[in-house]
């Protein structure tokens, strides 16, 4: 058996962990390594045209597979572009081995051409940010990186200079088996025992639930249906517990919709279940509060909790529905699918009145149409502004379909990327990059992987030559919207001059055809809609400490948005709700 050298024993361990493709720029200090995939059939080199694209990408397929992705950049400004797609990945749990290559050994702390530190850059978005100093570190660094990207769910970064990665690796080394999935956490007898004492004890519960009940929606509807619970979720648990769902109501938060903030404030037992929502001014402060979650150190960081439980969704569940009382009064629950049947018919008479006829185009018709049109299976990519409101209010999950985001980090740029890590995937799996003219601006350069690659991701820009989540932002704080303003050009055209399918829209008529055209075309499709730039959404429940970042103005040009076919369910479900 040949020799290996550093660089291609560190790609037979990413292979061997279920690593099947590296995103990334070539650059000097990583061209070892880049030879090394070169030369190994198991993973594929995947050029894109910024690193912060490589990052993003590696997230979305690490969140759609659950598996192990990884990402690349050279020495110094190559790996700096990774950091804001992990942070992104790091916030989302999305397990991601970051190579971050570096200056030859010996220059190192000497200020030697393109000299940083990654091994210290790197450190507050990841869970192991080391760096590799000898060939001899080789391969047990990588594998403890490896262990803590998989077992803690984030990112593990390694910093490798180039002329480690061409020495030659030690011929007697220890290579130990990778720990490649994770356990299920099940909570002690007694947190679980005071967790059922509690539910019996309550007279009114409501249930609300984030990202870590993936996996689990058979046992929260379960749950939900023992205890007459009403049913809310965050923007991140949306495409895992809203479908099929018959005690939905609906979304709290800065996005939210329907009755789920009265749920969880006017119940006297609120349940959080897997989530770790950031906007604490959306929960109350006079009802007792427990919460379940595998991440120990998200209990109780949002809000103070009566009871902490430390274990899964589905395994909690599992334990603990059997011990509670069922419960026969259905009064709550049927109060509160009233209350969200009837929000959601307000605000969809709202937005649909000559809908099909406005020009500009409304963004919620886009989306609406969207919605019906797209696979059943399909992947949304979506990003941060109001192409998030669009999508948290528009596309109705199914427990196929995928939505993926920059939900917690809150980047701009991020739909794009993630879709080319989402289509790499499942060629044939229908991917949808739901992007904002801004976002999509920003990291445009990487439209040009699609074409490289022939990705068929379709990209339904909403184009209304603003940021207008920022504008919302000015307009909340009293200020004249300034700086906001995109001069674009017909990005159709760009897409066409690019190779790949193109067309713009500026007339809702024209819409759905142009829509069906570019998901019928077999490679990459741009659709450039022309939106209206005064289509601007708040929540559905307002108070004073809510004004940061987001609030109600006495405005006309700040409306309450729609929710598409969410209308249809909760009016379902209300024919459940016995009559007198």
């Amino acid at each position: 058996m040949a020799k290996q050298n550093v660089a291609e024993q560190f790609v037979d361990i990413l292979a061997r962990a279920g690593v099947q493709r590296l995103y990334g720029v070539v650059g000097d200090s990583l061209n070892p390594v880049v030879d090394a995939i070169r030369r190994n059939a198991a993973i594929e080199w995947i050029q894109v045209r910024h690193e912060e694209t490589a990052a993003f990408a590696a997230g979305a397929e690490a969140q759609l597979t659950g598996r192990l992705a990884a990402c690349a950049g050279s020495c110094g400004p190559g790996n700096l572009h990774l950091i804001n797609g992990l942070y992104d990945a790091h916030r989302s749990m999305a397990p991601v081995l970051a190579l971050a290559s570096h200056i030859p050994s010996s220059e190192i702390g000497l200020g030697y051409f393109q000299e940083t530190h990654p091994d210290q850059l790197f450190r507050e978005c990841s869970h192991y940010s080391e760096l590799i100093s000898s060939p001899k570190q080789m391969p047990r660094l990588l594998q403890t990186a490896i262990q803590h990207a998989i077992g803690r769910g984030g990112v593990s970064v390694v910093s490798l200079p180039g002329d480690i990665a061409s020495q030659q690796a030690p011929e007697k080394t220890v290579e130990h088996a990778l720990v490649t999935s994770l356990p299920t956490v099940r909570p002690g007898d007694a947190e679980i025992d005071a967790l059922a004492r509690m539910i019996d004890e309550a007279e009114r519960v409501t249930l609300f639930c984030g990202s870590g009940t993936a996996g689990a929606h058979t046992e929260v509807m379960q749950f939900a249906e023992r205890i007459k619970s009403p049913v809310g979720h965050a923007l991140r648990g949306k495409e895992w517990i809203q479908y099929d769902n018959p005690y939905d109501v609906g979304m709290s938060g800065l996005l939210g919709y329907g009755a789920a903030y009265e749920a969880t404030h006017e119940c006297d037992l609120l349940i959080l279940l897997g989530t770790d929502f950031p906007y604490n001014a959306f929960l109350p402060d006079d009802v007792k509060i427990a919460q379940v979650d595998v991440r120990p150190e998200h209990l109780g960081r949002r809000s103070k909790l009566d009871l902490a439980v430390w274990g899964d969704v589905r395994e909690t569940l599992r334990c603990l529905t059997p011990k509670v009382r069922i419960k026969n009064d259905r009064r709550f629950l049927d109060k509160m699918l009233k209350k969200h049947a009837d929000a959601l018919e307000g605000v969809v008479k709202a937005y649909t009145r000559k809908v099909e006829k406005h020009v500009p185009i409304h963004p919620e018709y886009v989306a609406s149409v969207l919605d019906e049109l797209a696979d059943e299976d399909a992947v949304f990519t979506v990003d941060t502004g109001m192409c998030n409101v669009w999508a948290a209010r528009y596309l109705s999950p199914n427990g196929r379909r995928r939505i993926i985001g920059s939900f917690s980090h809150g980047s701009m740029a991020n739909a794009l990327p993630q879709a080319i890590g989402a289509q790499f995937i499942d060629r044939g799996r229908q991917v949808v990059s739901m992007s904002g003219d801004g976002g999509f601006a920003m990291l445009m350069g990487d439209f040009l992987t699609l074409v490289q690659y022939d990705l068929p991701v379709k990209v339904v820009l909403f184009n209304n030559s603003s940021l207008s989540m920022v504008e919302l932002e000015m307009l909340v704080a009293g200020l004249p919207s300034y700086g906001t303003t995109n001069r674009n050009p017909d990005f159709s055209a760009i897409a066409r001059a690019a190779g790949a399918h193109g067309v713009r829209v500026d007339k809702p008529k024209h819409l759905a055809g142009a829509l069906k055209e570019a998901f019928a075309h077999k490679g990459p499709a741009l659709v450039d809609v022309v939106t209206d730039p005064n289509a601007l959404s708040i929540p559905p429940r307002i108070s004073a400490e809510m004004v940061t970042g987001f609030a109600l103005s006495a405005s006309k040009i700040v409306l309450d948005g729609g929710v598409g076919r969410m209308l249809q369910m909760a009016r379902s479900n209300l024919r459940n709700v016995p009559r007198p």
